[in-house]
């Protein structure tokens, strides 16, 4: 909380620019966001597992509500980073900036709504004996968004944003050019699970790496302050 508040009062210290304080907000909106929902899986892996799901669902409803709730924390962090990054990213590539939005401000925030919504239902579903066919259906959906739909929008947008980001050089090109590898390798795992691959989920952690290193670069260092000279002396 500290911690937040502190960078908080920095985003907003007299003579700060526009640029810098979006990405210093960038940066915090990327960690808050994967980190919640890292905790989210870390809460709901005890209770989502194995065929007794339900009743471990009866047992502990909390903590899949906590787990819902940081779903929605995450996606709601997440959806905001493009909505912040829009105003600087549409004087370099304006349909590039906007693809980010629709992909990872709109698409991927109605997925983790919708998961969430679905782990909120079998609260009640657990406690009713005759439920069992229809919470094995909101599983299925689940399962169906989080391993397959919910990836796709999530690295479509990453490739979009880090193409942006490597054209206009607005953060060092190795990192970028990470970003873009990363996301490439992240769209593996959901089209093989489309052909019965599960154990291709690991392909997806190097993304997460590389958001979390640039989250701390944006809040450390900004945005490259030549590519913003560069712009704005068009």
């Amino acid at each position: 909380m500290h911690t937040n508040r502190g960078i908080a009062v920095a985003a907003g210290k007299p003579g700060m620019s526009a640029d810098r304080k979006a990405a210093v907000w960038i940066g915090v909106l990327y960690i808050i966001g994967t980190v919640a929902f890292v905790l989210s899986a870390v809460v709901t892996s005890a209770v989502l597992t194995g065929p007794a799901y339900l009743a471990q669902v009866a047992a502990q409803p909390n903590q899949l509500a906590i787990g819902a709730l940081l779903v929605l924390l995450a996606g709601f962090a997440l959806a905001m980073v493009p909505v912040v990054f829009w105003r600087v990213g549409k004087r370099y590539n304006e349909t590039l900036a906007m693809g980010y939005v629709v992909f990872r401000g709109a698409l991927e925030t109605v997925m983790y709504i919708v998961g969430a919504l679905g782990w909120l239902l079998l609260i009640p579903l657990s406690t009713q004996p005759d439920a069992a066919p229809l919470a094995g259906f909101v599983r299925t959906v689940d399962t169906v968004i989080w391993d397959q739909l919910q990836p796709i929008p999530f690295v479509l947008g990453a490739l979009m944003f880090y193409v942006l980001l490597y054209q206009s050089r607005l953060v060092p090109r190795w990192l970028s050019a990470w970003g873009l590898v990363a996301a490439a390798l992240g769209i593996v795992p959901p089209l093989g699970g489309m052909f019965g691959l599960s154990s291709l989920g690991v392909l997806v952690a190097p993304l997460f790496l590389q958001e979390m290193v640039m989250a701390v670069w944006l809040i450390a260092k900004g945005f490259n302050p030549s590519a913003i000279a560069a712009e704005s002396a068009r």
